[in-house]
């Protein structure tokens, strides 16, 4: 392609409104335009970079056994009513009428339309398993669209669906979309994580994320240093190295502590680390308040205490006053001697001695408490309840915590029977009776692949495409192309030769000074960068750079081709 015949309106200074890398340097390089809060035109050289992922996307599900097909982005209303699922979505879904008043959506996700195709064609276990795939636009009316095509109204996502008989089947389709999966990130060179995953209100045991690393990343992740563990933060494991507490070695007293509230207020008054200290929190329960115990310096998880038996759905913290109702003090001052509530106490908290805690009591705290002697453990439940900290053991016993931060790109999980039976997608099993299938969800963010991918590649200068992803692989630089018939013969020349090799190639033929078409070129960050000019040819010879590093060199130009496949292998 030569760049006079190609729209890639660039940008010299950052948009205001963008927030990350990718969606300053995907405006600044002419990949997008926005058309509206969180709806973009995709550029021809942005299209080309889609284009690409969605076909690594597809060569590897294929690959895997799953059969592509292609699904309506409009919805009618009586398949979301069949799920049950159509008062219970919230406003991200956009819902629509046709002339004929009757209800339709555009669709945030197409469980409802795989579940009916599969209603209608599939009627025996024999069928099974089936695998389905698409590569569709979805549409989610974000409350508030931000960074850029990451969280945009409407995008295009990879999501996949299988249907099996037992749970054995299920396992290795799982495996093999969690191999496939695991290919598309490595075939896109990315720094990458596979993380055991929350499998949210649907159940199941198994799921996973796939993270694209990156600092600007909304996801934080645990993974084991030295090890292979990986979660997110909802999911990962908090365990402690003590089986019991150590032996008392203070006895309990009760001293004043007026106008504190916090740990931190405490640490400040006491002296002492948070990690000797235990706080209370109290929760709406289905019957009556429930406590959960922490140790000081912890955080509390919330999809981990949403989870607990007898805890209330959706978690709901209780107020100053439902606490003082509960319990007789004001928050600050609550703690497990003579606690008459329901308790769960977190791993951790249940191997400390000599702690401090709240005396219920407002303006008063117990120090020295022990378990048992002052507060039975075994009336309450230890449970895994907090957030997992760098430096904590890892779950398999392999490295110790820490934290990175993750762009979500793909995630694989078990739906269980929740669609299937909801809509009465059954099929016959051997016995010649109805059963309903376990299904599986597969997703992947195509256009967000796009922005992951530019997070963790660029520099000052602009993007720095891997060469899977890259919109051309060439970029070919004509200085005074207009008025250098030695240039133009040359660039002319290498830009067939690069075509004929199987190079995608782009050849910069503008009338536009040396200054702007470097910039340009490094803005767009093409891998290869061929510089023609009139100095160097006059020894037979052009500059070659590879846009990953900041050295040049001059090559022959009649071996411009070679050395660009050397360098891509």
């Amino acid at each position: 392609m030569r760049a006079s015949q190609i729209l890639i309106p660039t940008m010299k200074e950052d948009p205001a409104d963008a927030d990350v890398a990718s969606h300053r340097l995907m405006l600044r390089a002419g990949l997008i335009r926005q058309v509206a809060s969180g709806l973009y035109t995709w550029l021809p050289l942005g299209l080309r970079v889609l284009r690409k992922v969605e076909q690594i996307v597809r060569e590897e599900l294929t690959q895997a056994g799953a059969q592509e097909v292609l699904m309506p982005v409009v919805q009618p209303a009586e398949l979301w009513q069949d799920s049950g699922r159509w008062d219970k979505m919230g406003a991200e879904m956009l819902r629509i009428k046709d002339r004929h008043d009757r209800d339709f959506c555009l669709g945030p996700t197409h469980e409802e339309i795989i579940t009916d195709l599969f209603r209608r064609e599939v009627q025996s276990y024999k069928s099974l398993p089936v695998n389905f795939f698409q590569i569709q636009t979805k549409f989610r009316d974000e409350r508030r669209p931000r960074f850029g095509v990451m969280r945009a109204r409407e995008f295009i996502m990879k999501d996949g669906y299988s249907f099996h008989a037992d749970a054995a089947s299920f396992a290795e389709t799982y495996q093999a979309m969690f191999d496939a999966y695991t290919r598309i990130c490595s075939r896109m060179l990315l720094n990458f994580r596979a993380v055991e995953a929350d499998t949210g209100n649907i159940g199941g045991a198994n799921s996973h994320e796939f993270h694209v690393l990156a600092d600007s990343g909304e996801d934080v992740i645990a993974y084991a240093e030295g090890g292979s563990y990986a979660a997110n933060l909802e999911r990962a494991e908090a365990v402690t190295t003590l089986d019991q507490p150590p032996a008392p070695a203070a006895k309990l007293e009760k001293i004043a502590t007026p106008a504190v509230r916090t740990i931190a207020d405490l640490v400040e008054l006491l002296g002492k680390p948070a990690d000797a200290l235990v706080k209370t929190l109290i929760v709406h329960g289905e019957e009556s308040p429930i406590a959960l115990v922490l140790r000081g310096d912890h955080e509390l998880n919330e999809v981990k205490a949403s989870k607990l038996d007898g805890v209330a759905s959706p978690l709901r913290m209780a107020t100053d006053a439902e606490i003082t109702a509960a319990i007789g003090a004001e928050p600050g001052s609550l703690g497990v001697v003579g606690l008459q509530l329901p308790c769960f106490v977190d791993r951790s908290a249940a191997v400390l001695s000599d702690f401090v805690c709240g005396a219920n009591e407002t303006g008063y705290h117990y120090t020295g408490v022990n378990w048992q002697r002052d507060a039975a453990l075994e009336e309450h439940q230890i449970k895994d309840l907090r957030n997992v900290m760098p430096g904590d053991p890892s779950p398999d016993g392999v490295g110790v915590m820490a934290y990175a931060r993750g762009i979500e790109v793909g995630h694989i999980f078990q739906l269980g029977t929740t669609y299937s039976e909801a809509m009465s997608a059954t099929v016959l099993d051997e016995n010649g009776r109805d059963v309903a299938p376990i299904m599986g969800c597969y997703g992947i963010g195509i256009t967000r692949f796009v922005a992951a991918v530019i997070e963790q590649n660029f520099d000052d200068a602009g993007i720095i495409w891997p060469e899977p992803l890259a919109p051309f692989s060439v970029h070919i630089l004509a200085l005074a192309y207009e008025k250098s018939e030695a240039v133009r013969d040359c660039a002319d020349a290498l830009y067939a030769a690069c075509k004929d090799a199987g190079l995608d190639v782009l050849l910069d033929d503008r009338k536009e000074r040396p200054g702007v078409k470097f910039n340009e070129a490094d803005l767009i960050g093409l891998p290869h960068r061929i510089t023609v000019g009139d100095r160097n040819l006059k020894e037979g010879k052009v500059e070659y750079r590879k846009r990953s590093e900041t050295d040049s060199e001059l090559i022959d130009q009649n071996d411009v081709v070679q050395h660009v496949l050397n360098q891509r292998s």
